[in-house]
């Protein structure tokens, strides 16, 4: 698989395993506190590191937003790689070469490792939608190749952010963004998308029967593998023998089809001898045909059955399997409306169905009455559509590049219209994070607007946190300030790949205060106090009650002799000498 190469890349290719961990600082909660929404605020490549613990593995869906890498510098998100944070992050993680990339280099190395953490947190049945428009494309298609897999790749929608095209356009107007979408692991499907009325239109009862239906083919394609299914139809109308179309054979199953028949008048199984007739549909020598399959035939005389059949057309609810042209046409199948399921999504997303940025802009300016504070907002009928396609009711959505909050809204709006418990969390690294961002979403949960344009309230609520402290600091010691539920949180997750478990309170392992849990029967101890030094002793060891196969326990100094640790399989682990980094 072809790889892309640019300045610098060596230096960021594994920066995301030497991102300092950092702590989640709770600021305020708005409305409902048991909502379990997120907004923090601070550098996304920090803040993703810092989710591991709790959601590494479990966001279905991502969708972001990342600079566009345009060189205009007039937008209040900065979108451009220049924004001194951005470079200040480059300074370090790239360092003096860093001083001489160009700009499509610094946005790769930008995006490459915060790409990197972002497939580590999407779950296995996820996606990850990435706006982007024509500057980093065709870079951004190789990278997720590189990091998702090619094969996971699946689809490069365009959507039509414009409504008509500007008359002073220069050059071949750019009337779509892309929206570059992989799964975590291939074979992805999305959800199907609700029918339109147009869909439906065709679906019609001229039989009265108790659903609408529209016609369909009777057949299927492979007779020849399938030779067991082509056989003669006996015309209850005419008497004709009626054979599948040529390379095609009968849609069911013998026996299914000689029930559906028998609807009309009897039928019954008999040998025609018919191999000419059946090789000639199967497309291979008479020879070749499988022998002795019966066809189904009228029981009774034709004009007996005639009757039946016209007495049958005549009443309606025809059978499945119904003749055409007042009954002695051809064979058809009726496909019923509650069969068919919602429609496909397609790589197009017109403005229509997703809206544009025109609309974006007024929506973002009902909300804040009137004014246009974030200039490039995306509608939120764009990411419902995304939401729509790729989540269930209670999936957790991410969005790293936050900008106005769209996100935050479009899964408001969802869960207020079919009652689901969809989850977001966003990250903005901006000083507006509080005073756009957070803001817009308490006026999607409380209201915005006023008169015709006043819309109500979405309910729901979110925690605002901030970036805290490292929870190791450079000296490879544990930072004394992390308060010590976050720090067992970390080791928990370290050691296991899965966010810390709630005790039951009555359990054995709940009555030691140093207990974290067992994983694939290993149980967990993390012996540490913040004032004074622990030791795994014989003592310590008295006070284990959860009995597993193997034991990782951690403190400052152990007193038991390796031999011993060995013989009952424990793992000492010293702080902080042995707290995973990475």
């Amino acid at each position: 698989m072809p790889t892309l190469e640019w300045i610098g890349k060596d230096k960021v290719i594994n920066h995301h395993r030497q991102v300092p961990f950092r702590v989640l600082e709770e600021k305020y909660a708005f409305g409902d506190e048991k909502s379990g929404n997120m907004i923090i605020r601070g550098d996304n490549l920090e803040a993703l590191r810092a989710l591991m613990p709790k959601y590494e593995g479990r966001v279905k869906c991502i969708y972001i937003d990342p600079p566009y890498n345009t060189g205009n510098e007039g937008w209040i998100y900065n979108d451009n790689v220049n924004d001194p944070k951005m470079k200040k992050w480059l300074g370090e993680a790239v360092g003096k070469e860093g001083e001489d990339l160009t700009r499509h280099d610094k946005w790769l190395c930008m995006m490459y490792p915060r790409l990197r953490l972002l497939h580590k947190l999407l779950s296995d049945d996820g996606a990850i939608f990435i706006s982007i428009d024509d500057n980093e494309q065709a870079n951004l298609k190789l990278i997720c190749d590189e990091i998702f897999g090619a094969n996971c790749f699946v689809s490069n929608i365009s959507w039509q952010r414009n409504y008509s095209t500007r008359n002073d356009s220069k050059g071949i107007p750019s009337e779509v963004e892309h929206i570059i979408v992989y799964s975590k692991t291939p074979g992805w499907q999305p959800n199907p998308l609700p029918r339109t009325a147009e869909m439906n239109a065709k679906y019609k009862n001229p039989d009265n029967d108790v659903l609408p239906w529209t016609s369909d083919n009777p057949c299927a394609p492979a007779a020849a593998t399938h030779q067991g299914m082509v056989y003669a139809i006996q015309h209850p109308f005419t008497g004709k023998m009626l054979y599948p179309s040529d390379t095609a054979c009968w849609r069911y199953q013998q026996d299914a089809m000689l029930e559906y028949m028998s609807g009309w008048c009897e039928y019954k199984l008999e040998n025609l001898h018919d191999e000419a007739e059946r090789a000639k549909v199967c497309g291979i020598p008479a020879d070749e045909v499988r022998k002795d399959v019966k066809g189904i035939v009228l029981a009774k005389s034709l004009e007996e059955s005639r009757k039946q059949a016209e007495a049958v057309y005549k009443r309606g609810q025809w059978p499945r399997f119904y003749f055409t042209n007042g009954g002695k046409g051809g064979i058809r199948r009726k496909t019923y409306l509650d069969s068919v399921g919602g429609r496909l999504p397609t790589n197009f997303f017109n403005y229509e169905e997703c809206g544009h940025t025109d609309e974006a802009k007024k929506e973002i300016k009902t909300i804040f009455g009137g004014s246009a504070p974030f200039d490039t907002p995306k509608p939120s009928r764009l990411i419902e559509r995304i939401l729509h396609i790729s989540t269930d009711p209670d999936a957790v959505i991410l969005d790293s590049f936050a900008g106005s909050g769209t996100t935050a809204h479009a899964v408001l709006n969802m869960n207020k219209r079919d009652g689901g418990s969809r989850k977001f969390i966003l990250i903005e690294m901006m000083d507006y994070a509080e005073s756009i961002t957070a803001e817009r979403v308490k006026r999607v949960i409380n209201g915005y607007g006023e008169g015709k344009n006043k819309t109500e309230g979405t309910g729901g609520g979110f925690t605002f946190y901030d970036l805290g402290p490292a929870l190791l600091l450079p000296d490879g010691s544990l930072n004394e300030e992390i308060e010590p539920a976050k720090i067992r949180e970390y080791i928990w997750y370290m050691e296991t790949r899965t966010p810390l478990p709630v005790l039951v309170p009555d359990s054995p392992g709940a009555q030691n205060p140093y207990f974290l849990g067992v994983r694939n029967n290993t149980g967990y101890y993390f012996y540490y106090e913040k004032d004074s030094l622990t030791t795994l002793s014989h003592a310590f060891l008295a006070t284990i009650r959860e009995r597993t196969e193997s034991y990782v326990i951690y403190a400052d100094l152990c007193t038991i002799p390796e031999a011993e640790l060995n013989q009952y399989n424990i793992t000492f682990r010293k702080i902080p000498r042995d707290i995973p980094r990475g």
